[in-house]
């Protein structure tokens, strides 16, 4: 094994959350160690391992830092000795989140001292700028960053700098998160953002999880610049709250309509910027959260894999997706609400144009004859799950029940593998399912 170190890499890669299992790779053997220590540091900030860690980083620090640290600590109590490490572990770093750095942050504190509330502050802040500048300077690459602000994260104008001269920090980055930028950390956000347009073109995911109408200008424009740079943007998700308005990012989307695959919508409610999904080629996945759906009766596109989730669901707009993307439609997750009344005309029109689908999952959906007459017709269906509601059920007979059940199991169709019923009125019928069942079910 030791022969065969790609192979050996790509195995460890695939241990990356097996905190327990990576660290018994290390003390295999020399070898094993040097493959196992990077991937272990790659995203220490996001596990659950407790936050002692973060002194293994002191040792790397630059002379001046660590003297300036050292009093700051024993200032306040804490004698900590900066010993020497078998290796540099910045420079391992490939996932930033600066949430998740403050948080780890604040808990090494926390457990150095027991009276912690008054180290928090400008000692935090000077601990967060020391080793976000570590990382940059120690030669690390990111592929992923998570730029959340909270109220207290001050970055030092120092960190702006150390990225202009170290261009490959954020030169290989494929994921970039936005989440909330509080009123004063607009100029630190908008600069990172600057920063990070300049320096990087291979985002193949953007997540901008919270945008606000209160956002300064330039946070928009940037986020523009940034859209349109990168080469091959597959997934991008959006998460707005109060606001019809998207200031152009949605729009920006054009320069990407030769490589988007995926787009996921959370909260937003559907303007005229949208249509641009409509000069999207490659897009195949549409993924929405608590939106109105009456409005995608505008778009003009085919897509394999829909779900709509805790949305106001319009029949017509839904019947016009399944029309258009007829038989490419695949998989498709649908949670409907108490007040959807037009159910029957939804799996009317899904039995009409749809019968490729080979993952079906609805929720809070009657049990009904043209549910079933669906469900029969999905010939090449490999995974169900149905959430059945239990509305007129204890005005139906058992007898009749067990009989429609048994019906039922028998069109369930040959190439199903995959069967959850969920925690509904169905579950005490499972034996009966099952025992008519002809499809060979790995799983129920």
């Amino acid at each position: 094994m030791g022969d065969m170190p790609e192979l050996m890499e790509n195995i460890l890669n695939n241990l990356n959350n097996e905190i327990c299992s990576l660290y018994s790779c290390a003390l295999v053997s020399r070898h094993w160690c040097k493959m196992a220590i990077p991937i272990l540091w790659q995203d220490p900030f996001s596990s659950d391992r407790r936050p002692l860690f973060i002194s293994k980083y002191f040792s790397s620090l630059g002379e001046d830092d660590k003297f300036i640290l050292k009093e700051s600590l024993e200032e306040r109590g804490i004698n900590e000795e900066f010993s020497n490490t078998l290796f540099d572990y910045a420079r391992f770093l490939k996932v930033l989140d600066l949430l998740n750095l403050e948080g780890k942050v604040s808990k090494w504190i926390t457990f150095k001292l027991i009276d912690s509330e008054f180290f928090y502050g400008a000692e935090k802040n000077h601990i967060i700028n020391l080793l976000f500048k570590l990382f940059i300077e120690s030669g690390a690459t990111l592929h992923k960053l998570v730029l959340d602000f909270s109220q207290s994260l001050e970055l030092k104008p120092e960190i702006f700098y150390t990225l202009g001269e170290n261009k490959q920090f954020f030169s290989r980055i494929q994921h970039f998160s936005l989440g909330v930028i509080y009123g004063n950390n607009i100029e630190s956000a908008t600069t990172l953002l600057r920063i990070l347009a300049k320096n990087t073109t291979k985002i193949n995911t953007i997540e901008l999880n919270y945008l606000d109408s209160d956002y300064e200008p330039q946070i928009y424009h940037t986020l523009i610049y940034i859209i349109k740079s990168q080469e091959q943007l597959r997934l991008f998700r959006l998460t707005r709250y109060y606001s019809m308005e998207f200031y152009g990012v949605i729009s920006a989307l054009e320069s990407q309509k030769n490589s988007l695959q995926e787009v996921i919508l959370y909260s937003c409610d559907f303007n005229a910027e949208f249509e641009v999904f409509n000069n999207c080629k490659k897009l195949e996945t549409l993924r929405i959260i608590y939106c109105n759906t009456k409005p995608l009766k505008l778009l003009d596109y085919k897509i394999s894999t829909l779900e709509v989730i805790e949305s106001e669901i319009y029949t017509q707009s839904m019947a016009l997706i399944f029309e258009k993307s007829g038989i490419l439609l695949q998989r498709l997750k649908l949670e409907l609400n108490e007040e959807f009344q037009d159910e029957l005309l939804l799996l009317e029109a899904l039995k009409s144009f749809c019968p490729n689908i080979t993952y079906l999952s609805i929720q809070e959906i009657g049990f009904s004859q043209q549910l079933v007459e669906l469900i029969g017709n999905l010939q090449k269906l490999q995974f169900l799950s149905l959430w059945c509601d239990d509305v007129g059920v204890d005005d139906i007979p058992d007898e009749v029940l067990k009989t429609r059940v048994i019906q039922f199991s028998k069109i369930l169709p040959l190439t199903l593998q995959y069967f959850n019923l969920g925690d509904t009125w169905l579950e005490p019928y499972t034996d009966i399912l099952f025992n008519h069942c002809n499809a060979p079910l790995k799983k129920m």
